[in-house]
């Protein structure tokens, strides 16, 4: 998907997950949502949360720059959503506090953000400990050609869907703050 940053993606890539949540009562990570950054991702969370709390889905937000302690706990705790940064979540797969074999949906929300910080090989990486079968989707505000190339790479059968004009720049109704 393409989509200007602030339009209101999450539920659009949430929400099927969600579905398929309620209908298969599994346990382990189910859903993982990748971001590039802390601020993102916990937003992200947010959202999930607040559409799985009524349905009994629970989610955790992971991501660096804290101690990891608390984010352990969470996962032992059984969540079936993840949203996660790229490092962290290599860190906690890489030390066996989180498994990803049983991931049936992935989501990479501002793709071209992760690949633009220097994500790619995580990314690779984090792609490659999940099932094959997994349902992938990625939201970009951008699409130039290391994006084409990933999509072309890891999603089967592709389907391009973009809102707005081929020419996105970032939503005015956003204010980026550095």
């Amino acid at each position: 998907g393409v989509a200007k940053t602030g339009s209101g993606k999450t539920l659009a890539f949430f929400l099927p997950a969600l579905e398929a949540l309620i209908a298969q009562k599994k346990s382990g990570v189910r859903v993982l949502i990748l971001a590039p950054t802390r601020e993102l991702a916990m937003q992200t969370e947010e959202v999930c949360k607040a559409a799985g709390a009524a349905c009994g889905v629970g989610s955790v937000c992971i991501y660096g720059g804290v101690p990891k302690g608390p984010q352990k706990q969470l996962l032992r705790e059984g969540a079936q959503v993840v949203v996660a940064t790229p490092g962290r979540l290599l860190d906690l797969s890489q030390e066996g506090s989180i498994d990803l074999s049983n991931v049936e949906h992935m989501v990479l929300d501002e793709a071209d953000r992760m690949l633009d910080m220097g994500f790619e090989k995580d990314v690779r990486t984090i792609i490659a400990q999940t099932p094959a079968t997994r349902r992938t989707v990625m939201f970009t505000a951008t699409w130039p050609e290391s994006i084409r190339a990933l999509a072309e790479e890891f999603l089967q059968d592709p389907v391009r869907v973009s809102i707005g004009s081929q020419e996105l720049t970032a939503n005015h109704r956003v204010t980026q703050v550095r």
